[in-house]
């Protein structure tokens, strides 16, 4: 299957000050952005910073320089990343966004684990479509302590999510990469025999097809009062995105199904699987599939950050007894 992302790479609003009370109380980004310490750690930013018409400091979210710029000074500021890039048309994401998925995946651990998040070196989890950004391996090693395996079909995506590994100390014993050379699966060929995984997370392909893509690229431009620039036959326009990381055929709801298809052959080797559902109508289709897999256990996890909700599903094979000498078995 292709490589794991929706089509929001990046957040609209000039700051996320609206949804501070709506973010979950651990993620860092509350309120509203500090430019002023932003620049002062990353003085690259300075130049993108300008008061927007509320007369806040902000930046043109439209422009993907000055979006991969904040990323940077950003995961820098929160996360002691000193180095980080993408290439040209890579997704972008926004980091709240994403940190929040994170915060939440460990309360969804912590409740299996008598209200305590496991965390160091001891958990590990797959990120499935982990891209060019790296970016929840970055956030969930700095916030807990866990260990990462990232999968992608996008050998490109690899060798920059591999050149950040590198260039920061400590991240390569931390998360390592594989790829997925099939695109017809996701676990198979990735996951090992001798592979256990505490969580696994994925933020599927939002479309169904390349001119779905270019549609709901297109609004986004509008949105922002802009028009779209031209694209060539190479470039999807998401304000960055490869085709793989976009759309896939069936979209967002195929790539689940497979994912819970492909969950039950390896069922006694990872505690929760979970994926981001940004489509809310495809919930009834994920929550029969589940069903039909005989899935132990199935939470829906709603989170909002500002004007956009978003949720993950998450579901586990164990029955109470696994459950409880996995956890004795890895988090004591």
């Amino acid at each position: 299957m292709p490589s794991s992302k929706s089509d929001n790479p990046i957040s609209t609003p000039s700051t996320p000050n609206k949804t501070a009370a709506l973010l979950h109380p651990r993620n860092r980004h509350q309120g509203r952005y500090d430019f002023d310490a932003l620049i002062n750690d990353t003085p690259e930013l300075a130049p993108f910073v300008a008061l927007n018409p509320h007369g806040d400091k902000s930046i043109d979210f439209a422009n993907p320089t000055a979006v991969k710029t904040l990323n940077r000074a950003l995961l820098k500021s929160f996360y002691g990343i000193e180095q980080w890039d993408i290439p040209a048309n890579y997704l972008c994401p926004p980091i709240p966004g994403r940190a929040d998925y994170v915060h939440y995946l460990a309360d969804l651990l912590a409740s299996s684990n008598r209200g305590v998040i496991p965390q160091g070196d001891a958990v590990r989890v797959l990120d499935i479509g982990v891209g060019a950004n790296t970016i929840y391996p970055l956030i969930g090693h700095a916030e807990y302590g866990w260990q990462f395996v990232g999968s992608d079909i996008d050998a490109n995506a690899l060798t920059a999510a591999r050149a950040t590994i590198n260039a920061n100390k400590g991240l390569s014993t931390a998360i390592t990469l594989r790829q997925q050379k099939s695109q017809k699966h996701i676990f198979k060929g990735v996951v090992s025999t001798n592979d256990y995984f505490d969580l696994t997370l994925c933020n599927p392909p939002f479309h169904a097809s390349r001119a779905e893509a270019l549609s709901g690229s297109s609004r986004k431009w509008r949105g922002l009062g802009k028009a779209a620039p031209k694209q060539s036959n190479n470039t999807v326009l998401n304000f960055g995105g490869q085709g793989t990381e976009l759309w896939c055929e069936g979209g967002e709801a195929a790539f689940i199904r497979l994912m819970i298809e492909e969950s039950r052959a390896v069922s006694r080797q990872v505690f929760w699987f979970s994926t981001l559902v940004s489509k809310e109508s495809n919930l009834p289709g994920i929550l029969h599939a589940l069903r039909k897999a005989n899935a132990f256990k199935v939470r829906t996890v709603e989170m909002t950050q500002g004007q956009k909700k978003s949720r993950f599903v998450a579901w586990t094979f164990l029955n109470p007894a696994a459950q409880e000498a996995w956890r004795k078995g890895r988090w004591r």
